[in-house]
């Protein structure tokens, strides 16, 4: 199987967010916000149940007042994953929130008011180790450089990314990431690509305001795309007007399309014709519903003829290539035995979980070599 990945990342200096390292030679993390009420405890710490179940690596909760930071607090608590803090303009709240035990501070230096001020928040982070996110949106760039640029460009973005970051450097503050975001693909992949020259901290990436679910993950991916093949980016955010953890899914098949985080299974499947013997789209939705709970790595192709399902199948840990009388099953490669139609989602499910508990007795078994003093 063609496995050479040519991307080279963009290298970096490393933050931690909690306990999810960002930057260096980590991961790639993929990260979601929640868009309950934050004072409504119970329903943002069920949605950050929901987006955990989905594999995200860090959520971002907004903090818009110290009636949030309460709630914060208790949401902290409830979480199994790293919480960044968005806030936005009043610094106390940051200072509330760095004392109630967040993971990362979203803010923007400049437009937390006085230097005083910012001085006060970054002493902060740095006593409790939080690292800051500064994020540049096109939608909020400052006044005189909507004057200076007249319109929002890559180098307005740039500009108002390092008056933020200049604040932090005369602070001696280097444990902060950046994010530059547009709606506009052009602008953003631009940006960034400035951006990355000239700083080594690591970069969050991002479309803002994407869209709905269909024309956000297209714009996402295109600009997110680009990016990533060109090794910038550390964290990403799938920003989408659907459910939040359909931006952990969106994120995670991105980074899996470009060999850069393995999680869960990668379904190769036809787009189906007149000559398949099944129907090759009810099944891969329905086989894909049931095997969302799969965090291991394995491909499973869905193959609806045998023109080229038995190539396609070869190449998976999973495959089935359509056929008459009966549709042929292959594991790791090597034929296995054929499947009628009424059987099949039933046995691709047996297969792939099958699967999925070999590599989990793999892994058991090397680490008890590993941990065997002999």
């Amino acid at each position: 199987m063609f496995n050479e990945n040519p991307i080279k990342r963009r290298k970096t200096r490393q933050v931690m967010v909690g306990n999810v390292p960002v930057g260096g030679d980590a991961p790639i993390a993929v990260q979601s916000m929640t868009n309950t009420e934050t004072c409504d405890v119970d329903a943002t710490v069920a949605q950050i149940r929901g987006l955990e179940d989905a594999g995200v690596d860090i959520v971002r909760v907004s903090v818009p007042s110290m009636e949030a930071a309460e709630a914060f607090a208790k949401i902290r608590a409830q979480a199994n994953v790293p919480l960044i803090a968005d806030i936005h303009f009043d610094y106390k709240i940051a200072l509330a929130v760095a004392e109630l035990g967040v993971d990362c501070l979203r803010i923007n230096p400049g437009n937390i008011g006085k230097e005083a001020r910012v001085k006060e928040v970054v002493a902060a982070a740095r006593d409790k180790n939080i690292p800051i996110r500064i994020g540049v949106n096109a939608g909020s760039l400052e006044k005189d450089l909507q004057r200076k640029y007249g319109e929002p460009t890559p180098e307005a973005l740039v500009e108002s990314a390092m008056r933020h970051i200049d604040i932090l450097d005369r602070l001696d503050f280097q444990n902060y990431k950046l994010s530059l975001k547009a709606s506009n693909v052009f602008m953003t992949v631009a940006a960034y690509r400035l951006i990355a020259d000239q700083i080594d901290q690591p970069l969050h990436l991002g479309v803002t305001e994407a869209g709905v679910f269909r024309s956000g993950t297209v714009k996402s991916s295109i600009a997110l795309g680009a990016l990533l093949m060109e090794g910038i980016g550390d964290t990403i955010r799938i920003s989408l007007a659907a459910d939040p953890v359909e931006e952990v899914k969106v994120g995670f098949d991105i980074l899996k399309s470009l060999q850069l985080r393995k999680k869960g299974v990668n379904i190769i499947a036809c787009p189906s014709c007149s000559r398949q013997n099944f129907d090759v789209i009810k099944v891969v939705n329905a086989l894909e519903a049931r095997l969302e709970d799969i965090k291991e790595s394995i491909d499973v192709a869905v193959i609806g003829c045998i023109v080229n399902g038995p190539g396609e199948a070869k190449e998976a840990d999973v495959g089935l290539a359509g056929g008459s009388p009966a549709n042929l099953a292959y594991r790791d490669g090597e034929k296995s035995h054929k499947i009628s139609n009424e059987d099949l989602l039933d046995e691709l499910e047996k297969m792939a979980r099958a699967k999925v508990a070999e590599i989990q007795q793999k892994s058991n078994d090397d680490n008890m070599i590993v941990r065997s003093p002999g």
